[in-house]
């Protein structure tokens, strides 16, 4: 699609997407925050959204939003809402890469997001003009998926195909010189028009400018004088400057349609709204925009599904009064019979039998030698040989299965009936539902494992080799103590500001060292924990050794403790005004959880195992459970197989009962 294509879209109000300056400012910003992210998990919302979860393993865990409108950080998650064919392949190929770089492409709306990681490199393209499209290719752009092929005079793309980029048009509007405006003072086009065209400003930009210059755009571009002119370059210069750069203050303009403006470009009509950054505004307006959508589809959706019911119990009547039919008919015939014997006929081959049965719509047939009565399509085998007496009871048998057939139907019917009652009961709001979800800004100890003692200490503890080593180089301090199993395999774990610490705690966090060790995946009980003083870990390897990554040294005096069993538990903890999951020692868990699990090794797997406690729990709370994502579920529990022994309430819920009666 043309820049100039593009252009009549949008003021149209065929299209809302980014234009270049705006996409180069969230290009630089995105890319900022995302250094040595890798990709954790990769949702599809839409046919034309895909959400990536980013995750650090000291940082903060973000949300990145590639959708065919443009790329975005965003602080909410919207439930899937239809199918998206890229989505599988994504995470085959892009799961656990580093997101190396975004860039983009000239002045286009275009953007390359390189991931590499594993001796492997891939580019996702985000076309956001048009219709937009999202591609995936191979580090030598090769396309390997994408969301929908073109063939157009102007390039083709399709799996296999070297990805090719839009022919470009116009100036590039990062790199402007006075002398790029020379055209406008010879071109008897309208000022406007000539700019949108040039510099493939969008319609809002356009007006901007002109309004911001102080110079009316519809005037003929050969009429505008050299001072005029200058002031127009000027003010592009700076609105792309101040754009780019971050030098903006963000607005929402709602009027017949929403948008998000990185700056306010002149005298704005419609309720305006000032938003804290453009990419808040981003967030607010084109989740709205994917919500709209998604509600668009659920509702044909809803609309399909009863016209489907409604079809059926259509033809489900239909069925019923045509069995009806045919039972009487059958019926009929059979008491026509007896009409023949009181006429003296014997046989049903008789001519006038034959007469007979022809005025209430039945005859004889043979077929492969076999004798038939056919009565309204129905074939029914006799022997014409039998008296009819015997023929007539055939018949009455074949429509007492006719009459069987019609309370079949009848029930079928009924319980189409409920489904469809059931489901035109739905509000419109529940048909509606889209389930959306504020993601939570982290506790930075959330990046570890982590829980509470009973005696409220902090724990953290690592989850690989490289929060190991963070939560030992970063977190470690003089009154702490630190913990780690006596088996390879074991986690370090650390008691924040533990100098005075109960050895109930003590024994809570061995305990936890133990069961997210290789104990639990290798069901090894009567393993230990020890635990020494900070001063004891050395960061280094001695000289002339070789320390692996998240491995110490520890010196001096080890303290053991032993842990009898494996069982921990995963509870559902109020914090900060939120809810969040964790999983440790089952006193403490208990002791601090609205809902809790109790598991021991062995039985499922990870995944499985996450999605039965995720059930069990909705069982309990349903509207705090949803809130929360399966995978937080895989993350807290230790890796292996994992059994449920027991599920109850936490003592946080009868707490969380008295609170509300005095609140």
């Amino acid at each position: 699609m043309s820049k100039q294509e593009y252009n009549f879209r949008q003021e149209t109000g065929l299209v809302m997407a980014l234009a270049g300056i705006e996409l180069r400012y969230l290009v630089d910003t995105i890319t900022e925050q995302v250094q040595g992210y890798y990709i954790s998990n990769i949702y599809g919302i839409t046919k034309d959204s895909i959400l990536f979860k980013l995750h650090h393993t000291e940082k903060s865990d973000l949300f990145m939003m590639i959708s065919t409108s443009g790329v975005w950080l965003t602080t909410v998650k919207i439930a899937q809402m239809e199918p998206n064919r890229l989505v599988k392949r994504l995470r085959s190929d892009l799961l656990r890469l580093k997101l190396k770089k975004i860039e983009q492409i000239g002045a286009e709306r275009i953007a390359y997001f390189t991931f590499e990681g594993f001796g492997k490199e891939f580019v996702l393209v985000g076309e956001f003009f048009g219709d937009g499209n999202i591609l995936l290719c191979n580090n030598e752009m090769k396309i390997l998926a994408l969301q929908h092929s073109i063939d157009v005079r102007h390039r083709k793309l399709s799996v296999g195909l070297e990805y090719a980029q839009p022919p470009s048009s116009g100036l590039d509007i990062f790199n402007l010189k006075e002398s790029d405006f020379d055209e406008l003072k010879t071109t008897d086009l309208v000022a406007a028009k000539w700019f949108g065209r040039t510099l493939g400003l969008p319609k809002k930009y356009v007006e901007g400018v002109f309004e911001i210059a102080g110079i009316n755009g519809k005037r003929i571009g050969n009429l505008l004088s050299i001072e005029e002119i200058n002031k127009i370059f000027e003010t592009v210069k700076k609105i792309v400057s101040d754009v780019v750069s971050g030098n903006h203050e963000a607005v929402i303009v709602r009027n017949e349609t929403a948008e998000v403006l990185p700056l306010k470009l002149g005298n704005l009509e419609g309720e305006v709204t000032d938003v804290n950054s453009f990419i808040e505004g981003l967030d607010t307006i084109f989740t709205e925009n994917i919500i709209k959508k998604g509600k668009s589809v659920q509702s044909t959706g809803s609309d399909k599904k009863i016209k489907d019911l409604q079809t059926q119990i259509s033809e489900q009547e239909k069925a019923v009064e045509t069995v009806k039919e045919r039972s009487k008919n059958i019926t009929n015939v059979a008491n026509s019979l007896f009409e023949m014997v009181s006429k003296g006929i014997v046989s049903i081959e008789d001519n006038s039998a034959q007469e007979i049965l022809a005025n209430n719509n039945a005859k004889l047939i043979s077929e492969k030698g076999i004798s038939l009565i056919v009565i309204q399509d129905e074939k029914i085998k006799i022997n014409t040989k039998s008296p009819l007496q015997s023929i007539a009871s055939v018949l009455f048998n074949e429509a007492k299965k006719q009459s069987g057939a019609i309370a079949s139907i009848q029930s079928i019917k009924e319980k189409t009936e409920k489904k469809l009652e059931k489901f035109q009961s739905k509000t419109e709001a529940e048909k509606d539902l889209i389930v959306i979800t504020e993601i939570r800004k982290k506790n930075w100890y959330e990046r570890y494992r982590w829980f509470f003692t009973s005696d409220g200490y902090l724990a953290i503890g690592g989850r690989d080799a490289a929060s190991n080593s963070a939560i030992v180089r970063k977190h470690l301090e003089k009154n702490d103590k630190i913990f780690h199993g006596d088996i390879f395999g074991s986690p370090f774990f650390i008691i924040k500001d533990a100098e005075n610490v109960p050895d109930r705690s003590m024994n809570e966090i061995a305990h936890a060292t133990v069961c997210f060790s290789r104990a639990w995946r290798e069901g090894l009980y009567g393993v230990s924990a020890f635990w020494v003083h900070p001063e004891q870990v050395k960061k280094s390897a001695p000289s002339g050794e070789f320390l692996p990554k998240g491995s110490f040294t520890i010196e001096g005096q080890r303290n053991f403790i032993k842990s009898e069993t494996l069982r921990l538990a995963v509870g559902i903890m109020p914090i900060d005004d939120d809810y969040v999951l964790t999983c440790g020692p089952p006193e403490p868990i208990i002791k601090k959880s609205l809902c809790y699990a109790i598991i021991e090794p062995g039985g499922s797997g990870m995944a499985e195992a996450a999605k039965k406690i995720q059930t069990e729990f909705s069982k309990i709370f349903e509207d705090v459970t949803r809130k929360i994502h399966i995978d937080e579920f895989v993350r807290a529990i230790p890796a292996g197989t994992t059994q449920i022994v027991k599920v109850g309430m936490g003592d946080s819920h009868q707490k969380n009962i008295i609170d509300n009666e005095f609140d």
